[in-house]
This record gives C-alpha cells, sequence and structure tokens, in this order.
C-alpha cells in the first residue's frame, strides 16, 4: 500500500491534545479493495498522546490505545521503549506481535516531587537501544510521554551535543504546567562520556 501521511494544517504538533490529527491519501485503488478507477481516498488516524518525531526513525509519545493502532502502522515500527513498571496490556502485546514489534520495557516509577527518584542505569539501558539502528523504527512512550519520555529524550539530546537551554526547552514544551525541576537536574548531571564509542550512532550523533 502506497500511502502519504501528513499532518493538518492548523493542529498542535506538540504537548497537549493527542498530537494532532494526521491525514493518509491512499495512492492505489487495490489499498481500498477497489478497482482501477476509483482514485484515492482519504483515511484518518490518531496519533497517541503527545506524539512527535524525535529524529530520523525515533518518535516519541504517551501511552497508545486501541484508537491509536492504525496510525502506528504507518510508522513500521521495528520496536517500543516502555517506560512504566506495570505489565503492558494484552491488547497491545497482541497488536506487537502481530506487526513484528519488539517491546524493551524499562520500569520507572511514575514518583512525583519531592520523592523522585529516577533509576540512572536504567535510562542508560534504554539509551543504548535507542542508539541502536537496527531497533528503528521506534516508538518511546510512557504513561503521558512528558516526565519519563522527556528524560530519556533528554539525555539523547545531550549526546546530539544540544545545549542545555534548548534540552530545557524541549522538555518543557511536553511537561508544561507539570515540569518537574528534578528531572531537568538529572538531565544536567547525566554523563554521556561513555557513550562516546557506542556502535551505531543515530543522525546527527557525531556531527
Amino acid at each position: 500500500m502506497m500511502m502519504k501521511l501528513e499532518q493538518r494544517q492548523g493542529e498542535e504538533e506538540n504537548g497537549g491534545g493527542n498530537g494532532g490529527v494526521w491525514e493518509g491519501v491512499v495512492e492505489t485503488a487495490e489499498a481500498v479493495g477497489g478497482d482501477a478507477d476509483c482514485g484515492g481516498e482519504e483515511v484518518f488516524f490518531t496519533p497517541p498522546l503527545n506524539f512527535a518525531m524525535v529524529d530520523n526513525g525515533i518518535y516519541r509519545s504517551g501511552f497508545p490505545d486501541t484508537a491509536n493502532f492504525s496510525f502506528l502502522q504507518t510508522l513500521n515500527l521495528q520496536s517500543i521503549i516502555y517506560l512504566c513498571p506495570e505489565p503492558y496490556p494484552d491488547t497491545n502485546v497482541e497488536f506487537l506481535k502481530s506487526h513484528g514489534i519488539h517491546l524493551f520495557q524499562f520500569g520507572i516509577e511514575g514518583c512525583k516531587e519531592p520523592f523522585v527518584n529516577i533509576p540512572e542505569d536504567k535510562i542508560r539501558e534504554a539509551l543504548k537501544v535507542v542508539l541502536d539502528v537496527k531497533n528503528h523504527p521506534l516508538l518511546i512512550h510512557c504513561k503521558r510521554g512528558k516526565h519519563r519520555t522527556g528524560c530519556l529524550v533528554g539525555c539523547l539530546r545531550k549526546l546530539q551535543r544540544w545545549c542545555l537551554s534548548s534540552v530545557f526547552d524541549e522538555y518543557q514544551r511536553f511537561a508544561a504546567a507539570k515540569t518537574r525541576v528534578s528531572d531537568q537536574r538529572f538531565m544536567e548531571m547525566f554523563d554521556v562520556s561513555s557513550f562516546r564509542t557506542f556502535s551505531n550512532p543515530i543522525s546527527r550523533y557525531n556531527q
């Protein structure tokens, strides 16, 4: 099936809402079960909460549900990084199995300030999965795509040599009023030096 996928004008790309409404245009009549004279048909997809592209082959979002599965199919995902400790729902597991998507789970508790303990070892292990292009295309998600996902993406940005103010700006765009000083402190103190020789870096990592 050949399909163009783009976000409709006027919808928010990041933070808040459901990430916008995405529109696909089916390019072949066979794709919609019609004959050669049918022409294209518009198809609408619903992305997960706080969906956005992080880099080539890397996406982020909140927890996807069944309403988002059709949208996820268009991404041709190889892997999902799940940052919550709770078991993955059966319906989501079945979706992954049916599409050959590998699940990497790094259970990080969704604590609130001032009792926030971000496990650095799990962030490091998750970051290794992100950096390995064999796992791409890849979706990173937690519950709402704000704090745990934001911390992992923020550490990735440090590897990409983003300045700290830009790292914080991106984090705050998704966390909004729920911004946590502890998350920002964690990203600031995160030591990326051990990743400098990691194989298969993603795009722009060595720039």
